[in-house]
């Protein structure tokens, strides 16, 4: 598969560090928790490219990639500093098939550390858009309130919505301001009262590790997760 120019249409601020840029691109769909990948290429031929995971539900009319800003980061770099409306970026997709959902496995269970909320967003959307009335619980956790991306959009969701900060305290009482370890999930499962039969972690390495190891502890099949986690960008 090669890459295709995408036209950038639309940037809108989520966090302080997570911004979505919005594509017109070349194809006509995607699954719900795939990602492309971004190629970038300098003057001198040099050129770097990075994958992000896909944000738009799928029939959405703009490809959306929410792109968090790493400090080491060159692509993220990039898109936060320099990317404009109008420029032409190389993307290569949709990609994946491996961490997506098409809605053949119920109830599901969504839980994202940071802007590994991206896929799940997709997949989250999905559901509302095609299978409103299947069990949902989604599970967020950033280190405050402001770095919750998609926030009110979550919160306004039929969908079981349970925030978690790690460094600001919590501002609805169902949720939680801790870490998310194997006590808060088994809470937080119980409270809902479902067992998920399907279930998508998306974050950073550790993160991943740490609840992925917890739901298994829990007794959740491990067939039945499925994991995405993400490195630098």
């Amino acid at each position: 598969m090669s890459f295709q120019e995408a036209s950038l249409e639309r940037i809108e601020a989520l966090t302080p560090r997570i911004s979505s840029f919005f594509f017109k691109v070349p194809w006509s769909t995607h699954l719900a928790g795939q990602h492309v990948d971004v190629q970038l290429t300098a003057p001198d031929g040099y050129t770097a490219q990075r994958a992000y995971s896909i944000a738009s539900a799928p029939g959405a009319p703009l490809l959306e990639l929410a792109i968090e800003r790493l400090d080491a980061g060159e692509v993220s770099s990039f898109f936060h500093e320099a990317a404009e409306v109008g420029d032409k970026i190389e993307l290569r997709g949709p990609l994946g098939g491996h961490f997506v959902w098409r809605g053949d496995a119920q109830p599901l269970l969504l839980i994202a550390g940071g802007s590994g909320i991206a896929p799940l967003i997709a997949i989250a959307r999905h559901r509302a858009q095609t299978m409103p009335d299947t069990p949902c619980l989604l599970v967020y956790s950033a280190q405050t309130w402001d770095d919750l991306a998609y926030r009110d959009e979550l919160l306004a969701s039929n969908a079981s919505v349970r925030l978690v900060t790690t460094r600001g305290p919590k501002q609805r009482d169902q949720d939680l301001d801790r870490r998310l370890d194997r006590e808060a999930l088994a809470s937080l499962l119980g409270a809902w009262q479902h067992t998920p039969a399907s279930s998508y972690v998306c974050g950073s390495t550790p993160f991943v590790e740490a609840v992925t190891g917890a739901l298994l502890d829990l007794g959740l099949p491990p067939g039945s997760v499925r994991a995405e986690r993400y490195g630098g960008a």
